[in-house]
């Protein structure tokens, strides 16, 4: 379920919900609506707001944990790529067409995963897409050092290559982890009953109109900000390109 869709989802269950309670409640017998019977149906409210409130706090420091993550690996990329470029410069002359290879490699999955437009699942195609990288390390290990300097080079080349296949690939491992579907699904439950409970408790007029609606924008924004984040190649919060833009200006240079 995409971020949009949760959102407006959350916003019509919730508004949904109070606006049942509303309708309910003069059709209620008066004595379930009294003081008794209020101070239960705010207990239950109280209980209920309180562990949507856990799974919400939950749900959004999971979120923004995997979406820092995502972007950390972004920027270990990008400065492992200068790193590598580096040394492979140290080696000498004969390393130039691995440069290139490393810069136009970098070029195509910045131009690929940061498009103007496309969707979630060719960007994240695009990420992992090997273009070229997967048979770096093959000929960084086939080159012929000549002496010690060049064999040092060859050396920190491949460790680097090394950790930077790594980090590529945690990155892709990170988007494979999704939003567990069955968490939306009962914090959205929760919130319409909340929603219908609080209809129940207060008159039909336009100051709890706009109220309600004012809280149901800001739980369905909640939601969908967790959303967005699990989702970091698409959508309006995404990761930055920026570390690896700024390493295309470094490398092969």
């Amino acid at each position: 379920m995409g971020a949009m869709t949760t959102l407006v989802a959350t916003f019509v269950c919730t508004v949904g919900g109070a606006f049942v309670g509303m309708l309910l409640r003069p059709v209620l017998p008066q004595h379930h609506l009294r003081d008794d019977s209020k101070d239960v149906l705010k207990l239950g409210a109280g209980v209920i707001a309180t562990l949507t409130a856990l799974v919400l706090g939950l749900l959004v420091g999971s979120a923004k944990s995997s979406f820092d993550s995502v972007n950390s690996l972004i920027v270990q990329i990008g400065a492992k790529t200068i790193t590598l470029d580096r040394a492979l410069a140290h080696y000498g002359p004969e390393t130039k067409e691995l440069r290139d290879q490393i810069q136009a490699a970098m070029e195509t999955m910045v131009a690929a995963a940061w498009p103007d437009s496309g969707d979630a699942a060719s960007r994240l195609k695009a990420v992992e897409t090997p273009i070229g990288s997967e048979g770096l390390l093959s000929r960084i290990r086939d080159l012929k050092p000549s002496n010690d300097a060049q064999s040092a080079s060859q050396t920190q080349a491949l460790q680097i290559g090394n950790e930077l296949q790594q980090s590529r690939w945690l990155m892709i491992e990170e988007n494979q982890v999704e939003l567990p579907t069955a968490f939306l699904v009962v914090l959205l439950c929760w919130l319409t009953i909340l929603f219908a409970t609080y209809g129940l408790l207060t008159p039909l007029n336009p100051t709890v109109v706009v109220v309600l609606t004012v809280c149901a924008l800001s739980m369905s924004g909640a939601i969908y900000l967790i959303v967005e984040m699990n989702q970091p190649f698409d959508g309006v919060i995404k990761a930055s390109s920026a570390p690896l833009l700024k390493a295309l200006q470094y490398i092969n240079r």
